[in-house]
This record gives structure tokens, C-alpha cells and sequence, in this order.
């Protein structure tokens, strides 16, 4: 009943819109009033490793997509891509796809993938006709593809709680991720069939010489995820410190190079991302107390005992899980479900006998399908925001790429699992 109860306040207050982490520290003034559970037993101790240097990467990579945001290092790579596909119809929005991705890798956050290639993208696009909704729409499916581009703070948050290395999990996102890109920019091209007034641009005739300015501009910023992969992939660098150099690397770049920052306005972005880590360091500290309370009530066994009821076979379960997973994706961000998710379901997808690694990848497809999709969908409203765009004018063109473009990946991801044990197989054995 307690149990019940505790799921009825968590999804009744993120229904209403209060805060993941203020959802969750009711739960616990719930269970505590409730007696008979020690929640003070809950709280983390060494094992749950809070402490961790493997946390420090989230802050860190956080503070380098701030800085990123705000430093216009993603404005030449757009810049370049535009120069490079613009004069084919839809090759900016493959552009923006491909941005995001990018983005997305280093910031780790979808938010600000958003409101950084949407500010820049939307006022290309409409200058060159697209149309405002399907062009919204994009960005809005390309912006979780920092969940499956590696690096991946929430990944690194997976590694950590389901015990797995995290090179793995990175690797393990790749192909799906590619999947993902590919899938977007084909039912992006399809949907502008009807479209006949968009205006491309000529390429210029100095293309070349042209190509070769743009590319040295760009080449910083092409530069800073190829420290990053490299360095954690060659082995040089933890992801912790790859982070660090992140931040380090992103600083000079974004004052003396792309001049989007100032040191005043450096401070003021740090100020920023550290109210933001804040937060997000409480929500991970209370969610871990939450997923502790359901670990120490058995509640991972109860699910699979209910869910095997139904059927005992894979691929009813996994279609269960899936959807389980999308509806606590529609309900909280992505760092919160899946430490929500990750202790409830794994058990279950074990059971069944399906790798923590190749679920790795189908919760990060599943979490960033539910944040796009309505009627919660947050990364839909903070899309129409920033790219001044109705709502009303995103849902249908969002409805497309959710069932041409995510369904078919996440299908492909939960039921071909070489997709995503292949590289890592590959290279790490």
C-alpha cells in the first residue's frame, strides 16, 4: 500500500509540474510519516559512492556545455556545414541535426543543445522558407541526441549504478545514435517534398577558398570533441578528465577565438551552471534515496514477478519495459529516470537475458523518445519558446519523426542487440 502511495504522490506532483527533486523529498516525508520505514537507513552511504570521482565528470561536463552555449563555439560549425550543404534543399536542417549531435556529445544536456542550435538555427531556416513547424519540430528530435552521442553524462550515471564500465556504455549508443541521425534527416527530406518555395543558396564560386577560411575558423571547435573522444577512447584521459579538459579547453576558445564570452560573462555562465548542478546533484541524492527504499523493499523482484504474470515471453516483456520506460521518461528529465529506472527494470531485462550494456543503449533511446513526446513532452515547450514557434504548429510534424524516426530505432535497438554490443566488442573486448 505504502508503495502505492509513493508512486500516486510522485506522479500526481510531476502531473501538477513541481520539481523532480521536490517530488521525490515528498515521497521520503511520506514513507517517514507513514512509520515503519528508517528513512534516515536510506541515505547514502559509502557503497552508493556519492562521492565518487566518476560524479565529478556531470558538473564538469555541464560547466563546458555552458560555456559552449554562450561562447558561440557551435556558430562556425553551423557556419561550415552551411557553406558545405546549404545549396541542397534540406541540407540545413541536416545541418542542425548533425549540430545537435555534436552539441549534444559535449554538453551533455538537451536543454542546451536547444536553446543553442535552435537560437542560431531557426532564423537560417526561416530566412530560407522553411517551414516554421517541421523546422522546430527537428530540432526539438535532435536535440536528446546528446543521450546516445558519446560522451554521455547520463551514461556515465548508468555506469556507475548498474556496476558497468563506462567506455562500454558510451560505445554501446554509437550506432543507435547514427540510426537516429539518419532516420531525421530522411523524414525531414520526405516531409519537405511538398514544400517548393524553399530558397537554397547558390554555392559560391570561390567555393573552395572560401571553404578553407571557414574551416580554419572552425577548426577550434572541430578540435574539442576530438580531444575529448580521443582522449578517453586512446586511453589518455577518464571521462572525469576529459571533462575537466572540457572546461579548460573551452574557455580560452570561447573569450580570445569566438569572442561570445568576456571574463565577466565567463563568471556569470559558471554562476549559472553551478545553480543548475546544484540541482541536479540534490534530484540525483534524492532519487538515490528513493530507488534505495525500493531496493531494500524488494520492489525490483515484485515488478519482475508481475511482469513475467503477464507472459514469460522476451518479447512481450521487453515491449513492456519499453513502455514503462517511456512513461517515466514523459514524467521526469532523463537523469531521473534513469536512476529510476535502472535498479527497477535491469533485473527484469537480465531476466530475459539481455546484456546491461545493450540496455544501456535502449533506456538512453527510450528516455530521449519520452522527452519529445507529448502530452508532458518538456523538450517540446522549451522548443517553442526558443525557436518562437506555437506548439500547436510542432506536435504534428514531432508525431512524424516519433513513429518514422524514434520508433524504428528504439525497435531496432531492443531487438537487434548487436547494434549495440558490436563496438564495444570491438574495441574494448
Amino acid at each position: 500500500m505504502i508503495i502505492f502511495g509513493s508512486i500516486a504522490i510522485i506522479c500526481g506532483l510531476l502531473l501538477l509540474g513541481v520539481s523532480v527533486y521536490v517530488a521525490f523529498g515528498a515521497v521520503l516525508m511520506f514513507l517517514a510519516y507513514t512509520g515503519g520505514h528508517d528513512v534516515a537507513g536510506y541515505l547514502p552511504s559509502g557503497e552508493w559512492k556519492m562521492n565518487t570521482i566518476v560524479l565529478l565528470a556531470i558538473p564538469l561536463f555541464m560547466i563546458a556545455g555552458g560555456i559552449m552555449e554562450r561562447g558561440r563555439i557551435a556558430a562556425p560549425l553551423i557556419a561550415l556545414a552551411e557553406l558545405f550543404i546549404g545549396h541542397i534543399k534540406g541540407g540545413l536542417p541536416a545541418a542542425s541535426v548533425l549540430a545537435s549531435g555534436v552539441f549534444g556529445s559535449i554538453s551533455g544536456s538537451a536543454n542546451a543543445t536547444l536553446t543553442c542550435i535552435g537560437g542560431i538555427m531557426m532564423p537560417h531556416l526561416r530566412k530560407a522558407n522553411y517551414p516554421d513547424g517541421l523546422s522546430a519540430a527537428l530540432i526539438v528530435n535532435a536535440s536528446p541526441l546528446g543521450l546516445l552521442i558519446p560522451p554521455s553524462a547520463s551514461h556515465i550515471l548508468y555506469a556507475w549504478v548498474a556496476q558497468q564500465s563506462v567506455l562500454k556504455a558510451f560505445l554501446s549508443t554509437v550506432i543507435p545514435g547514427i540510426i537516429l541521425i539518419t532516420l531525421l534527416i530522411i523524414v525531414n527530406q520526405v516531409c519537405l517534398r511538398k514544400y517548393n518555395d524553399v530558397k537554397v543558396t547558390e554555392r559560391p564560386k570561390d567555393f573552395l577558398p572560401m571553404f578553407g577560411r571557414q574551416s580554419i575558423k572552425a577548426f577550434p571547435a572541430m578540435l574539442m570533441p576530438g580531444i575529448i573522444l580521443g582522449g578517453i577512447y586512446g586511453g589518455i584521459m577518464t571521462p572525469t578528465e576529459a571533462a575537466g579538459v572540457a572546461v579548460i579547453y573551452a574557455i580560452p576558445i570561447a573569450i580570445y577565438v569566438y569572442k561570445g564570452l568576456t571574463w565577466k560573462t565567463l563568471a556569470e555562465t559558471v554562476q549559472n551552471s553551478g545553480v543548475t548542478i546544484g540541482i541536479v546533484m540534490i534530484m540525483i541524492f534524492l532519487v538515490l534515496i528513493v530507488s534505495r527504499f525500493l531496493i531494500f523493499e524488494d520492489i525490483p523482484n515484485i515488478a519482475k514477478d508481475m511482469v513475467y504474470s503477464v507472459s514469460d515471453n522476451p518479447i512481450v516483456i521487453l515491449l513492456m519495459v519499453n513502455l514503462v520506460m517511456i512513461l517515466i521518461g514523459m514524467l521526469m528529465d532523463d537523469i531521473s529516470g534513469l536512476l529510476l529506472s535502472t535498479p527497477l527494470l535491469l533485473p527484469i531485462v537480465q531476466g530475459v537475458g539481455m546484456d546491461p550494456i545493450h540496455f544501456a543503449a535502449v533506456l538512453g533511446v527510450n528516455l530521449g523518445m519520452a522527452n519529445v513526446t507529448p502530452p508532458t513532452a518538456p523538450l517540446l515547450y522549451l522548443g517553442a519558446q526558443v525557436t518562437e514557434t506555437p506548439v500547436n504548429r510542432l506536435l504534428w510534424p514531432t508525431l512524424l519523426f516519433i513513429i518514422f524516426a524514434w520508433m524504428p530505432t528504439l525497435v531496432l535497438t531492443t531487438f537487434v542487440p548487436s547494434l549495440s554490443l558490436w563496438l564495444p566488442q570491438l574495441l574494448l573486448g
